[in-house]
Order: C-alpha cells, then sequence, then structure tokens
C-alpha cells in the first residue's frame, strides 16, 4: 500500500453506565477486549460528542457526526436515508417514513422488532399493508427484518413521531403521532391491526412461540437530504460495509461505495469475520473503510446485559483483532456511535469513547468511557473526528 489507509471500526450502541450486576463497571469494562485495548495503549484517546445539542439521540444522527457531515447542517430525517440503500429515489417533494413491525400486547409496545421477524415474512405482510391501500399517495417498500419504509407525497412532514425502542413498555395510544397530519398516520397504524390479525405469517409465528407482527410503527421521516461527496470533501474514496439500510444510505448519499459482505443480518449472529475479511479487501482499492456492527446496539434495546458483552467482545475478537493483525500499518479508529444502555433500552447523547490507532500514543492503557476521558484528545465534536484521524 503505497497511501495511507484508514479504517473505522464501530460497534453501534458499545458505550454504557456502569451497572450494579458488574460490581460498578461497564459493559466495555468488564468485557474481555484485547484487541481494543492495545489500539488504546498503542494510540491516542478521548471522548466524542456524536449528537449535538438538540438533536435526537439516533444512529442516523451519530453516523452522520462520525463521517464528517454535520448533522445540524445536512439532517432531514432518517427515512430518506434508509430509501436510498432500498433504491428509493424521493422526489423534492416526497416524505420517507421508516416503518418497523412492532408486537402490541393488551395495548402496550412489547417488542420494536416483531421478534426479530425474517425479511421473508416481513415482506409479505408489508405487501399485504400495500393491498389494503388504494392506489395514490401512499405506498410502502419491505426492507430487512422488521426496518421498512413509507413514502407519501408529503404528508406527515412535520409530525412529531416516536421510535418505538424509545417507547417499549408504554401504552400504544399514549405514544401516537402528534401534530401535522397525525390522524391521518395514526389510522394507518391502527389500520395496519386489521390487516395482520389472522394473517398467515403472524398465525404461523404464534404457532412457533414467537412474536408476531400486529402493527406498524411510523417515525424519522424527512425529505431527501443533499451531501457533498466523501471524496471531494476528504479527498479520498471511501467504503461501507454495514447490514443496515441507514448506514448503507449514508454511504450513497455521500458518494461512497457501499460493499455487501454475506451473512451481515444487522443482529446478533452477523456475519463479524466476514465483515474483518471484506475491509480488508476494499483497502485495496480504497483510500477509507466505515465497518459498522449493529449487534450491541440490538442488545442494549433488548436489555440483555449477556448478550451485549457477548457482542462487544465478538466485535473485538472477530473485527477489530482480524483487522489489526493484517493492517497494522494504517489508522485505525474504534468506537461505538452513541451509548445504548441496557438500563435504559435507549440511545442516550453522551459523548462516547474513542481511540485512533497510528498517530502516537497517550497514556490509557484500555478501551472503555472512564479510561478514554483520560486520553490526550480529551473531548471532540464528532463531525470533526475523521479529520483528526486523516491528519494525525
Amino acid at each position: 500500500m503505497t497511501r495511507t489507509k484508514y479504517i473505522i471500526l464501530l460497534g453501534d450502541g458499545m458505550a454504557d453506565v456502569p451497572l450494579p450486576e458488574l460490581g460498578g463497571k461497564t459493559p466495555l469494562e468488564h468485557a474481555n477486549i484485547p484487541n481494543m485495548d492495545y489500539i488504546a495503549k498503542h494510540g491516542r484517546c478521548g471522548l466524542a460528542k456524536t449528537v449535538p445539542d438538540g438533536l435526537p439521540a439516533g444512529s442516523e444522527i451519530a453516523n452522520m457526526s462520525i463521517l464528517g457531515y454535520a448533522p445540524e447542517k445536512y439532517y432531514t430525517g432518517r427515512g430518506p436515508l434508509e430509501a436510498a440503500s432500498m433504491g428509493v429515489t424521493l422526489t423534492k417533494d416526497e416524505i420517507a417514513f421508516r416503518c418497523n413491525l412492532i408486537t402490541v400486547t393488551d395495548g402496550v409496545i412489547a417488542d420494536y422488532s416483531a421478534g426479530h421477524i425474517t425479511s421473508e415474512e416481513a415482506a409479505e405482510l408489508i405487501a399485504s399493508v400495500n393491498d389494503s391501500l388504494p392506489a395514490g399517495y401512499i405506498r410502502f417498500h419491505a426492507g430487512i427484518s422488521y426496518r421498512h419504509l413509507m413514502v407519501t407525497d408529503g404528508i406527515g412532514a412535520s409530525a412529531v413521531c416516536t421510535p418505538p425502542h424509545d417507547v417499549l413498555g408504554e401504552l400504544m395510544e399514549s405514544q401516537m403521532p402528534v401534530g401535522e397530519d397525525c390522524e391521518l398516520l395514526s389510522d394507518l397504524i391502527r389500520g395496519s391491526a386489521r390487516v395482520f390479525d389472522g394473517h398467515p405469517v403472524n398465525e404461523e409465528r404464534i404457532r412457533a412461540g414467537k412474536n408476531p407482527a400486529t402493527h406498524i410503527w411510523l417515525w424519522g421521516q424527512g425529505k431527501a437530504p443533499s451531501f457533498p461527496r466523501f471524496k471531494d470533501t476528504f479527498g479520498i474514496t471511501g467504503s461501507m460495509i454495514s447490514a443496515v439500510d441507514l448506514l448503507k444510505g449514508l454511504a450513497i448519499y455521500a458518494g461512497m461505495d457501499v460493499i455487501e459482505v454475506p451473512g451481515a443480518t444487522g443482529y446478533l449472529d452477523t456475519n463479524y469475520a466476514g465483515k474483518a475479511d471484506y475491509a480488508v479487501r476494499a483497502l485495496e482499492d480504497h483510500d477509507f473503510v466505515y465497518v459498522h456492527v449493529e449487534a450491541p446496539d440490538e442488545a442494549g434495546h433488548a436489555g440483555d446485559l449477556d448478550a451485549k458483552v457477548t457482542a462487544i467482545e465478538s466485535f473485538d475478537e472477530k473485527v477489530v483483532g482480524r483487522v489489526l493483525d493484517r493492517c497494522s500499518d494504517c489508522v485505525i479508529m474504534v468506537l461505538p456511535d452513541h451509548p445504548t444502555p441496557i438500563s435504559l433500552r435507549t440511545h442516550t447523547a453522551d459523548p462516547v469513547p474513542f481511540a485512533i490507532y497510528g498517530h502516537g500514543a497517550d497514556s490509557v492503557s484500555a478501551f472503555d468511557e472512564r479510561s478514554a476521558a483520560k486520553g490526550s484528545h480529551g473531548l471532540m465534536v464528532g463531525a470533526d473526528l475523521i479529520r483528526l484521524m486523516l491528519r494525525g
């Protein structure tokens, strides 16, 4: 490699808070992560504020920051980013909503993912929703697992819609959209229950002891954003590896190449090693690769501490370690995008730890929240991280 190569390895939602069940340690402090610790010990560390004040603590905001795009300038909503990944082109007046398949039990939002329903099952359900509506101003597009899309001709642009993972355990009717076109959006959510009730997909899931998809849930809406191209902004070619439509959409709007990895699921069973291998291969003809692993975040939303620790350790061993072994002459940054505390089961906007390997070392010897706070980089603005990585 004649030019310096750059890699961001991101474990979504890895950061957390000290937990009594871990003796006051965070999952990162408790987990066995020798490779991230190595990067921290032989690199330079700090904390990054990836969610600007006044914006939601979503992965779209945090990852946009880490890619070097200030969300306060470029963010229009999550839905249009996922639309780009799904090949759905929005006109200037169209609005894209994220559409989850959820499980409501006794009127309470019990599961934001309908038991991590399969893409094949979900496609049948989304098709049934489309079939139930008259042709015209609203259409649904099936995505991956529980993550789908609704596109309107401008309806609901300024409605206030809450992500379902933020309101687990709450009464569904208390969390309905409010504001512009809220009655129509709420009727779509309620109407989906009639479509899904008794659907063969749900009947089979119930027989198998799995959560059925009882409703759609609409949130994260926005118009298509306009990003400057990554190469024009930073002077390097970039690529993205992720199983999540949101990250792929960010890359597409930034003009980066999206690299598909077989077996990448966006869940705990993802192909960790495959992501590492494809990242190394991507560096043969790209200057930069962004590797995103969703698994720790999914465990955080589920409130499953054991699963979160396992996901962090798998990320360290199968992604960070595998990349480090083969790219030790590259500049590598490792970090989460935001915390997803087990105790809250949703994102927070607290600063996250980061470590950059390849630009010297400071006195930090472990990768975790408290150790990184002592690093030589101090507290950084998230959108400045990639510039710090590139300049050293």
